[in-house]
């Protein structure tokens, strides 16, 4: 068993345009090309503009002329080309039908959809043995209407619901589907939306008996390019729907029961796994915002900073600063401009800090360094310079900001809330003192 990488089974006859392009240019695009969807490029982001989302936009009198940036559109997830495809499998537990595959310079290569994954699927490793009847429940959210259900009320129920497809039912057996294919054919032939669905509905109905196999029904869809399976009883009565979605997620459940077998498979999903725990670890020790660590993490590394100042008989400081008058930047600015502020402060942090120097975001606009090997006289110094590069930088909108700091040299035997206490006690002087300048602990 093989499992193949991106590039194998993206889709690639993708159309794209510009997000500076206008929502008339898109859609003359997407009709034109006979496409349900078409992708948005914005530099590094890429978004969706689908056929519902093109009725729901004219429902609501959007101007043609409305440049696409300014929609409200799907971003949709990115994925390297060369990455394997159990890499998908986060992304097929949620409502994202689309995933966007980029080459090594971001540039667009193509899209994976559910049917890409699905005609990629051995049926050699699906479950034969289980029935579709077994797992009809996963198809509840299912519409179906009468033959002479009008196509522009129907439209609307569909963009409210997020309906794909609806099944037109007479005498509970189903006797035609009406799906977003259909809508986009009727919109390009600009067809008269207020008639009956019995007029362009697709019919006959193909269906599958609810006895069929997850096989049988898997070969079905990847035989007529469907995306759905409309399943029926013995008396030709309509019993649910499974989506391609809903059977791509019943394949990888027998595939994962299949892992042990294939150990050289098994050793690569334990790597990927691997990769994901380091990002993950990751991700708990920073600060979303900054980058910086945070205090869980800055507590774990001052312990190990700390045994070792003992073992090696060091010296170690420790700087507590705090932006001036921060409150009043994100009242007179807002968030998003403060935010910003605390991201230019810590690059400057790091840019006049050492390779094993700790910065940890504090709190706020509060930021703790701790500095191995250093006393306190050279710590005052680190902090001047520190002080300095924040004070002329040319922060975005808000001009120059200031910085007061406390410091404070970490003595055996003490813990590390009571070194901060005193850094702390050091940084009120600063402020009462006029702010933008260093005290220690000894001007306390």
């Amino acid at each position: 068993m093989k499992f193949p990488n991106i590039y194998e089974i993206a889709t690639t006859s993708v159309v794209s345009i510009d997000i500076n392009s206008t929502f008339a240019q898109a859609m003359e695009k997407m009709l034109a090309n006979n496409h349900r969807n078409i992708v948005i490029v914005d530099i590094n982001d890429f978004y969706i503009l689908s056929i519902i989302d093109i009725l729901n936009i004219q429902a609501n009198s959007i101007d043609f002329n409305t440049p696409l940036r300014d929609l409200q559109l799907l971003k949709i997830p990115i994925i390297k080309k060369d990455k394997n495809i159990l890499e998908t499998l986060e992304y097929l537990n949620n409502s994202i039908e689309y995933i966007c595959v980029v080459n090594d310079d971001h540039s667009l290569y193509g899209l994976v959809t559910h049917t890409d994954i699905t005609t990629n699927i051995d049926p050699d490793t699906l479950m034969e043995n289980y029935r579709l009847q077994d797992f009809l429940k996963l198809g509840r959210r299912m519409k179906w209407v009468r033959r002479d259900e009008k196509i522009s009320t129907l439209i609307k129920d569909m963009i409210d619901n997020s309906y794909d497809n609806v099944v037109v039912v007479e005498d509970l057996k189903p006797i035609g589907i009406f799906t977003t294919k259909d809508i986009m054919r009727l919109m390009k032939n600009k067809t008269n939306l207020d008639v009956e669905i019995q007029e362009h509905m697709t019919t006959p109905v193909e269906s599958v008996h609810k006895n069929a196999s997850i096989k049988e029904a898997l070969e079905f869809i990847k035989e007529r390019h469907y995306k759905r399976v409309i399943v029926v009883d013995d008396n030709g009565s309509l019993s649910g729907i499974i989506s391609q979605k809903e059977l791509i997620s019943l394949t990888y459940s027998k595939w994962s029961t299949l892992m042990k077998e294939y150990q050289a498979e098994l050793h690569e999903i334990n790597l990927m796994l691997q990769n994901k725990n380091i990002e993950y670890e990751n991700i708990a020790s920073t600060d979303s915002l900054t980058g910086l660590y945070n205090r869980h993490k800055f507590s774990q590394l001052y312990l190990s900073a700390y045994t070792s100042m003992v073992q090696r008989h060091n010296d170690m400081s420790l700087i507590l600063l705090d932006i001036d008058h921060f409150k009043k930047v994100n009242d007179d600015f807002g968030h998003n401009v403060g935010d910003k502020a605390l991201v230019q402060v810590s690059h400057a942090l790091l840019k006049n800090l050492r390779n094993i120097d700790i910065v940890c975001r504090w709190g706020g606009e509060e930021f703790l360094i701790l500095l191995p090997t250093v006393d306190l006289e050279h710590a005052m110094h680190i902090a001047q310079k520190i002080r300095q590069a924040i004070e002329i930088l040319d922060i975005d909108i808000i001009g120059n900001a200031t910085a007061s700091f406390g410091i404070a040299q970490v003595i055996e035997g003490e813990e590390m809330k009571e070194v901060i206490n005193r850094a702390d006690k050091a940084l009120y002087l600063a402020k009462d003192c006029g702010r933008n300048c260093v005290k220690s602990e000894i001007d306390i």
